[in-house]
This record gives structure tokens, sequence and C-alpha cells, in this order.
């Protein structure tokens, strides 16, 4: 099978697309044929670990992982022997903990994060779950809920346009600071205020929020701090300078102030099965920025690289004329 390989560290140069052994599931496991992945801020993470740290998991001098990729939606095609859930022919979607979806076959357990998905939703449509993870990891945390009010500073990622529609359905009122391009964009996904950053320095509005949500890493507390109420609290989805948000977060757990949490993400399981709920309620919806074919994924890597992107950017391992599900029509330009 086809599959996008780094054994070195490095840009995404390092990237070969290379044939390699095809996986064969364990019992208990099926095996997928992937039809549409993403590469996401993770994926990129783990091409060029930084801080320094992260490579006493990942791999010290070389990668233990060298086919990346999380998100995958595609169809069972082998189960294996125990498995009563899934079926071939079954058109699925999850989150790989293993990483290894940005391939032509990936092998996951029945009782992973994988779930049948609903009907109308294309493949391409369906590979959201890592950005979701990650923001409804710290709406959890934040204990968001109805009628609070929620700032959401980076809306137009894959990790904020997830958190603006979560945090809509969990009934709170969102105001989403992006840039002038994407205003219109937070708004249709559920956002009750959009301010655009580039004309406004959003943390002298004269307001006040329970929650601040920092989905880009590129804020801080302390720049924040005045937009908390009293009770407010503050979470973020990167380290920050220095580490500061970890540290922050463990002083506010010490002092009993909670004012800053960083949230570890929750279930993969939990959040697969959530998640094709608010699919199938309308909740919740892909905003694919880009699409790429499996032999441009490391234009996709460089593409992800420029920290512009808005939502997703998709990697369709099968072409576009066969990359449906249901009766839905396939996207009109699989690279954008």
């Amino acid at each position: 099978m086809k599959a996008a390989v780094n054994t070195r560290y490095g840009s995404p140069d390092v990237l070969q697309i290379r044939d390699v052994p095809k996986p064969e599931p364990n019992a208990g496991e099926v095996l997928i044929r992937v039809y549409s992945t993403t590469v996401g801020r993770t994926d990129f993470g783990m091409l060029r670990p930084e801080p320094f740290f992260i490579r006493l998991f990942a791999g010290l001098l070389r990668p233990k992982r060298t086919i990346l990729g999380m998100d995958f939606a595609g169809k069972v095609e082998v189960v294996a022997p125990g498995v009563t859930l899934f079926k071939p022919g079954d058109c699925v979607f999850g989150m790989s903990p293993t990483y290894g979806a940005h391939a032509e076959y990936l092998c996951m357990s029945e009782n992973g994060p994988i779930a049948t998905m609903p009907g109308d939703t294309r493949f391409d449509e369906a590979v959201i779950c890592e950005g979701a993870w990650y923001a409804n990891s710290c709406l959890r945390k934040l204990n968001l809920a109805p009628n609070q009010k929620i700032l959401i500073y980076g809306a137009s990622g894959a990790i904020g346009t997830a958190a603006v529609q979560l945090a809509k359905f969990y009934g709170a009122e969102v105001t989403a600071v992006v840039q002038t391009r994407h205003l219109d964009l937070v708004k249709s996904l559920g956002a009750h205020r959009a301010i655009d950053y580039t004309a406004e320095d959003f943390t002298q509005i004269d307001e006040t929020f329970d929650c601040v949500l920092d989905a880009v890493g590129k804020t801080t507390f302390f720049r924040c701090r005045r937009l908390l109420s009293s009770s407010g609290t503050f979470a973020a989805t990167d380290l920050g300078p220095w580490g500061q948000n970890a540290f922050l977060a463990i002083w506010s757990r010490v002092t009993g102030r909670n004012r800053v949490v960083f949230p570890l993400p929750g279930s993969a399981k939990a959040l697969i099965d959530f998640l094709k709920l608010r699919m199938e309620a309308g909740e919740i919806r892909a905003v694919i920025d880009r699409k790429y074919p499996l032999d441009a994924v490391a234009d996709a890597y460089s593409y992800v690289e420029t920290e512009q992107k808005t939502g997703i950017v998709v990697v369709n391992v099968i072409a576009s004329d066969e990359n449906t599900a249901g009766n839905i029509d396939p996207p009109d330009n699989p690279h954008n």
C-alpha cells in the first residue's frame, strides 16, 4: 500500500510516498480502507517535535511512528475474528491513537475511537475528530454551562471552529475573535458576536466572560485576565511561552483559585460517539480549507506550517470521484 513516511525529523520535505506492507488486523480489529484523513497541528508537531522533551516520547533521534495522521474516514474492508460491531463495507470514521492514517489502509480495534458514519456525510466531511477532541476537552474542563459567556480566541482553526459549534451546543453565548475574512464564518457557526483582532485589541473591550479559551496558542492568561469575571477561567490548547500555561494551571489548582486550566484530552472513544450524535443532529460540521491528494501530502504539511489554515486541511487518499458516502455528490475540487 502507499503511505506518507517520515523516517527522520525535519521539514515537510522529509515526507516520502512509499510502498509499505499492508497491515493485517489482529483479533478484535478491523482493516479500514482510508478514503480521507487530515494534516493537523499535532501531525506537524510530530514531524518536527518542539519543545525538545517531546522527543522522549516520540523518539529521541528518529521518530518511532513513521506514518502520521490521526483523523480517518473510510470503509471497513476486513473484520478479524471476534469483531461484532462492524462488517465489511461499513463507512466509518474516527481517530487513530497510534497515528498511521496517512496511508491507504489502517487497522483499528473495534472498541477504539471509531464509529459508523452518519449516512449523509462525505468521507472528507467526517475527519473533524482531532480538533473537536481538543475543543471539547477544554469546554468540559471549563464546566461550560447554558447562558454562560465564553470568548474564543483563534476561532477559525480546526480547534476553534469546533469549539464555537460545541459551545453553542452547550448553550453558551459565544464571542469569537478572528481576523477580518473569518467574521462571517464564525457567525455562521453560531457565534453571537465576532471581533476582528486586526481592527481592535480584543483584550480592551468593555466586557467580561465566564470563560476565555485560547484555541490557537497565541495569547496568554496575563494578556486576557482583565476579560475574566471574578470567577472566570482561562483555558489554552498550547503550553504557551516557556510552558507557562501548564505551570499556571498547577499553581491555580494549588491555590484553589482555578483561574487557569490546561486540559488533557479526554476519552477519544467517548468523543467519537458524541461527535456522531452531534453530526447526525446537524450541530457540528466540517470547515474545510483545502484538499490534497496523498501524493501531495508534503504540500499539505507546508500549508499547515503557515498557521493560516481555516478549519481543517484534508488529504483525500481516494480520488475525489470515489470519495462519497451515501448519495452525497463528490466535492467539486479536490485540490484547491
